[in-house]
């Protein structure tokens, strides 16, 4: 978990860059700092719950929306945040090559939420639509919708 912690720190000082551009975001910056962590508890929980593991789960939970941290735009950011998100992580220090290729793909997938991918895309896409649910925004597409049900018992109760 010493990972985790190092990564969030580092991807803090990375969205502060990015402070003075409020009139081109899509979300509050203060939206990056809460759902990047959000998302990296949920993706660790998730993890344990599915026999995958939850430090790489909940670092690719944590860096998937760098798209939308550097550009400010909610279009495209998967797709926008891949190739910087890669070289991000590469700079951090903290992962292998295959561990930077698995939540590469996290980042450029995970909003491709009818599609199914690898273990930890699912977490990913999973934690992305639990965290903006819980934090009362609504869904934009049926598919986010969907998959959101797909979690969810008819108490209300989450379903890992």
């Amino acid at each position: 978990m010493k990972r985790l912690l190092r990564l969030q720190s580092q991807l803090l000082r990375e969205i502060e860059k990015y402070e003075g551009l409020v009139s081109m975001r899509d979300k509050p910056i203060d939206w990056e700092r809460v759902h990047m962590a959000s998302c990296a508890r949920l993706g660790y929980l998730m993890a344990q719950a599915r026999g995958v593991d939850p430090e790489l789960a909940s670092c690719a939970c944590a860096v998937h929306d760098y798209g939308r941290i550097i550009s400010g735009k909610q279009e495209g950011h998967a797709e926008a945040g891949y190739l910087p998100g890669r070289e991000f992580l590469r700079t951090t220090g903290l992962f292998s090559e295959e561990e930077i290729d698995i939540m590469a793909a996290a980042i450029n997938n995970h909003s491709r939420k009818s599609e199914i991918g690898t273990p930890i895309e699912e977490i990913v896409k999973d934690a992305d639509v639990i965290d903006f649910c819980q934090y009362g925004f609504g869904f934009s597409r049926e598919e986010q919708k969907h998959r959101y049900e797909r979690l969810v018992d008819r108490e209300g109760r989450l379903r890992f």
